[in-house]
């Protein structure tokens, strides 16, 4: 299925149904009376989140969603049937935004999280309802409410614990399939990846960590150059970052140090927050490189970032399993920052 992260839809909701006027006309009752029933409410709009869905292209095909209208009033008190419920199925990690306003309607961030988007028109009283002991017969009843409706913005943002990135090529795909239930398509060419890819890797019995593989950022991305900034929002809910530095095409350090700051400034550059995340530094396809170049990279990649670097092999599986304890120990500290801020 396409990847889709953004769509606008209108939404309404239905028409309450009319109450009814009417008075029983019935052989032996010379006093029947009003007996005119209510109106049923309108349907409703809800969107509901659904883990087993990860993308919007099924919003592509259709713009309008609107609910049932109610049915009017009926003879003998009978009231309308209320309209259905219209629920619009969504990924989790789904903005709503009032496409008008800018208002965040609602953020969809669980599954079956449901959410009310506009509410169905209240259906009218029927004559029945106004009977009283000055007005025995009345004549009138009350037209149902008008539906609302919105514009609405639906806008992808994925849920993931950690977001991969990298320059195009670093290996993120081919790194994502040896940790994952993930199988993106690989190839020795930038820009492979050309969507999002989630990926669940377990690291031991009780444990996983939801990773993104975004794809190939290049300078600024941030600015709409590349494959732009459709995908830089998706590592915004992210608790961390993988940094991925390919460092087999490089003869010195300085290079590869370069291409880590290409993408970090990138990240700054969309969000200042970016840069607060926490983050793994990886050297990638070290399988092409001897020994003392792995070394010579990392100690001055080290010295230089000031912080550990750690040499990964997705071909040879080398570091992947302490990789995947690094990226569950910083899950936790961020999962416990937030719980002592909540």
């Amino acid at each position: 299925m396409k990847f889709i992260d953004e769509v606008s839809i209108k939404v309404i909701s239905g028409n309450g149904g009319n109450g009814m006027v009417h008075f029983r006309r019935e052989k032996y009752v010379p006093y029947g009376g009003p007996d005119g029933g209510n109106g049923g409410n309108g349907g409703s709009v809800y969107v509901i989140g659904d883990e087993g869905i990860n993308t919007l292209m099924h919003f592509r095909g259709q713009k309008l969603y609107h609910a049932p209208d109610g049915d009017k009033g009926f003879k003998s008190q009978a009231d309308g049937a209320n309209g259905e419920d219209l629920v619009l199925r969504v990924p989790v990690g789904t903005l709503v935004i009032d496409e008008d306003s800018g208002r965040l309607v609602c953020d969809i961030t669980e599954h079956n999280q449901k959410e009310i988007l506009v509410e169905g028109g209240r259906g009218g009283l029927g004559n029945t309802y106004f009977k009283s002991s000055t007005n025995q017969a009345p004549q009138y009843a009350q037209e149902g409410e008008k539906g609302e409706e919105l514009n609405l913005k639906l806008e992808l943002k994925l849920i993931a614990d950690i977001a991969l990135v990298g320059l195009p090529n670093a290996g993120k795909s081919t790194l994502i399939s040896s940790i994952s239930n993930s199988k993106p398509k690989i190839a020795d060419y930038p820009f492979t990846t050309l969507t999002p890819n989630l990926g669940v890797v377990k690291v031991d019995e009780e444990n996983s960590v939801v990773v993104a593989d975004i794809p190939g950022l290049i300078e600024n991305a941030s600015e709409g150059k590349g494959l732009g900034i459709q995908f830089l929002k998706h590592i915004e809910r992210t608790k961390a970052l993988v940094h991925l530095i390919d460092c087999s095409m490089f003869l010195e350090p300085f290079e590869a140090i370069d291409d880590y700051s290409t993408i970090r400034e990138e990240l700054r550059k969309f969000s200042e927050d970016m840069t607060y995340k926490p983050e793994i530094v990886c050297l990638t396809k070290i399988d092409a490189m001897s020994q003392e170049e792995i070394d010579k990279f990392q100690t001055e990649l080290e010295k230089t970032l000031d912080k550990k670097v750690l040499p990964i092999s997705s071909v040879s599986g080398l570091n992947l399993d302490l990789l995947k304890r690094l990226m569950l120990k910083t899950k936790s500290q961020r999962n416990d920052e937030k719980n002592q801020k909540d």
